[in-house]
């Protein structure tokens, strides 16, 4: 007789397809990478990723920091040049890191401008053609100089379409990042009479791993997809994913002036045109939700100071919109940070978390397990008896599942963090020395 397993105790399914992280690039785009002299240590810091042909449909998602950095300006000025927001054709997405080129004013936006014009100049198109990307320390300027030498050694040497390039680009890209960040997966999507199946492959690099929180994408990442797919659709597909995942996403309580995701769509698959809300667009849909959640759990992961990944699964929500506040409360709370950190298996933070939440509660009906262990449970009257050594034993783990079951409804959702540690303080201590 197979045993039933309480659903509270097990992680929710998950319905989107299976991620590799290697690094492959869709057909239709090339990158690479080199080091300019931004970044004092001497570490690759320019990259490119561009499509092979002609500009194709583009989709970015920005900070919403007040502060907006240049390149957030620049890329949401370029991508929403043709009428839609944030929505358009580029050619090619320049990423610098070592200098975040926010709240340098003026100058900092024509440097910005500049690297732009360069690139364009150097590819022979239009510079609404060119999305920008930067990292680094907040109130410096680039080295503009230094940057288009760069950015003509690169273009000299040649962008690749094979896994180097993009290995080069994603480790260009990271800054406090212990590693470089990357994930792919392919969909079957109909050729364009609707017949034959064609693989389409989604693949995205990321950085990012302090200064992360929820208000949009909370880091810098480069999607590219083979689909053939209209920008204002691919918009919407980022959107969603993102609303699922990086906004799920937080490791210290603070979002940055630089976050931005964007995501370019080449055609050159030979699948037909995603049309908006059709089966296709729900497959592809679930492509770029699966590369942007491995992602996101890869920056948890690797949070400045970071041993421990925290997962938060709700489920018996409202809706699923209640259920992702609830699973983002617990995550985002440090005192929760901290008992993961420590091991203890302190329900008590979970809920107070959980409580916060602009959700709807029932204290009577919700249940709360830590690593398999249900620690509380509001329908047999409120805390559970149980072994609290072997649940701090289960918490000492690479990753830590606490699930939430709110009795409710029918809305599920997640959020993904990581404990806080002394190495955090010590790291962000001394970062700009």
């Amino acid at each position: 007789m197979t045993a039933i397993v309480d659903p509270v105790v097990a992680p929710l399914p998950l319905d989107l397809p299976q991620v590799e992280r290697r690094y492959v690039l869709p057909d239709g785009f090339v990158a690479g990478a080199t080091t300019c002299g931004i970044k004092a240590s001497g570490r690759p810091d320019l990259a490119i990723v561009a499509a092979s042909g002609d500009a194709v449909p583009a989709a970015g998602i920005f900070t919403q920091s007040s502060f907006a950095a240049a390149p957030v300006l620049l890329s949401g000025a370029h991508l929403s040049s043709g009428g839609e927001s944030n929505a358009g054709h580029a050619k090619v997405v320049i990423s610098t890191s070592g200098c975040a080129n926010a709240a340098t004013g003026p100058a900092g936006d024509a440097d910005q401008l500049a690297i732009a014009e360069h690139v364009a100049g150097a590819l022979g198109v239009p510079t609404t053609e060119v999305l920008c990307l930067s990292t680094g320390i907040i109130g410096t300027r680039l080295p503009v100089d230094r940057v288009r030498a760069g950015i003509d050694e690169l273009i000299a040497a040649g962008l690749s379409a094979e896994p180097g390039g993009l290995e080069a680009a994603a480790e260009a890209l990271r800054t406090t990042d212990s590693h470089a960040k990357v994930a792919t997966t392919t969909v079957s999507l109909p050729d364009a009479d609707g017949l034959a199946a064609r693989v389409v492959r989604v693949t995205g690099i990321a950085k990012g791993v302090g200064m992360i929180h929820p208000s949009m994408a909370t880091m810098l990442s480069i999607l590219v997809t083979d689909a053939d797919v209209a920008a204002g659709t691919l918009h919407v597909l980022l959107t969603d994913a993102a609303t699922r995942t990086w906004n799920q996403l937080s490791i210290d309580g603070d979002t940055s002036t630089n976050d931005t995701v964007f995501l370019l769509a080449s055609g050159a698959a030979g699948a037909g045109r995603v049309a908006p809300r059709s089966a296709a667009a729900t497959t592809l849909g679930a492509a770029i939700a699966a590369v942007a959640r491995d992602l996101a759990r890869q920056q948890a992961a690797d949070g400045e100071g970071a041993t421990t990944l925290i997962t938060c699964q709700v489920s018996g929500a409202i809706d699923d919109r209640e259920a992702r506040a609830v699973a983002r409360a617990v995550v985002s709370s440090s005192l929760v940070k901290a008992a993961v950190h420590g091991r203890d298996p302190n329900w008590g933070r979970i809920a107070g978390a959980a409580g916060n939440a602009e959700a709807r509660i029932d204290t009577a009906r919700v249940r709360i397990a830590i690593a398999g262990q249900i620690v509380y449970d509001g329908t047999a009257g409120g805390p559970v008896p149980f072994d609290q050594a072997a649940t701090a034993a289960a918490m000492n783990a690479p990753e830590v599942l606490f699930r939430l079951d709110l009795g409710l409804g029918e809305g599920t959702g997640e959020a993904f963090g990581c404990d806080l540690t002394e190495e955090y303080v010590r790291e962000n201590s001394e970062y700009t020395t």
